[in-house]
């Protein structure tokens, strides 16, 4: 524990890939209330009402779902030079380059399994208007009272095929802590990676598809439990596949709901927000075959898409 690097702060954004632009926009903006920030080309920026940025989820049209990036905001501009010569020696760095929207410089490099992301710290903060302030000066935005009212991003999910050279880059190279992990007969099946107190903003899952690179899910929250069973009302009646949920997961116990949005990429609507990690001793939580055999907290079983599919789908490419 006393070899931990806190130089990442948070989880900035996500860019996911669609290939129906503005029916993932119209989910977005009209099934989970999201705003949009700026259109650009063939892409869209939006942000929950209260993050503080000026996007949390791009949208760019593609031949196909998937990811495209996702970055990480530092600490501190040094923590930024630090952790790029850290990356540097590994030889995956791609380089820099001027950050989109009015941001400042970003440094872009690809994970092991070759997810691309990036490192910035400079960063253009939503500053609401008279249409979008909020009545309390400590939320970012008005509540939008549309959808389902999400609040703010919360974690990424990704998929990689050898989850202990994303776990060791992750810890060595760029820095957090180990909350959670599955491990099967000495073999890492999952990772959960915290760099604050939240008790995670990113999770690596096994990927038994053979491919590289692909998305699993991203996650908003909302404010109450029982805003996700209204929010999976609302995507009852709007003909939002459910995939499982809502239920909580027995793995960091967030309640969950997970949908898919029309461009194929699957989007995970919770609450409570990732567990709180105060313990400066905390040890990571191990998690074995049989355990997991049990299903969710309450005994739901995972259902198999949850494990297989993952974007792009190999019929996509």
């Amino acid at each position: 524990m006393n070899n931990i690097t806190w130089e990442l702060a948070h989880l900035a954004h996500v860019e996911l890939l669609t290939p129906k632009l503005e029916e993932s926009t119209k989910f977005f903006t009209d099934i989970l209330g999201m705003y949009i920030s700026e259109i650009k080309g063939d892409s869209v920026y939006l942000r929950a009402y209260d993050d503080y940025e000026h996007h949390t989820l791009k949208l760019t049209a593609h031949k196909h779902s998937g990811i495209g990036h996702f970055a990480w905001r530092t600490r501190t501009p040094e923590a930024l030079e630090d952790r790029v010569k850290a990356i540097e020696a590994t030889g995956l760095g791609i380089g820099w380059e001027d950050h989109e929207c009015g941001y400042g410089k970003a440094y872009k490099f690809r994970y092991p399994d070759g997810h691309i992301c990036e490192l910035y710290f400079e960063s253009n903060k939503f500053k609401a208007d008279e249409n979008t302030k909020s009545a309390l000066k400590n939320t970012n935005s008005k509540f939008p009272g549309r959808g389902m009212n999400v609040r703010r991003i919360d974690h990424l999910n990704l998929l990689a095929k050898d989850i202990v050279a994303f776990r060791d880059f992750q810890f060595g190279v760029l820095g957090g802590r180990m909350t959670e992990t599955i491990i099967f007969d000495d073999e890492p099946k999952g990772v959960w990676v915290s760099v604050n107190s939240k008790s995670y903003d990113l999770a690596i899952t096994e990927d038994h598809s053979g491919m590289n690179g692909r998305f699993h899910h991203v996650t908003y929250v909302v404010n109450s439990r029982e805003e996700v069973l209204i929010a999976a009302d609302i995507a009852l009646e709007n003909g939002i596949f459910i995939e499982t949920g809502p239920h909580k997961h027995a793995i960091q116990q967030t309640f969950f709901l997970y949908l898919y949005e029309p461009g194929g990429n699957r989007i995970e609507v919770a609450n409570p927000t990732a567990r709180l990690i105060l313990d400066p001793d905390y040890e990571t939580i191990v998690w074995n075959k049989e355990e997991r055999m049990k299903g969710q907290a309450w005994g739901l079983k995972t259902v198999e898409s949850f494990h297989t599919r993952g974007n792009p789908m190999p019929h996509e490419l």
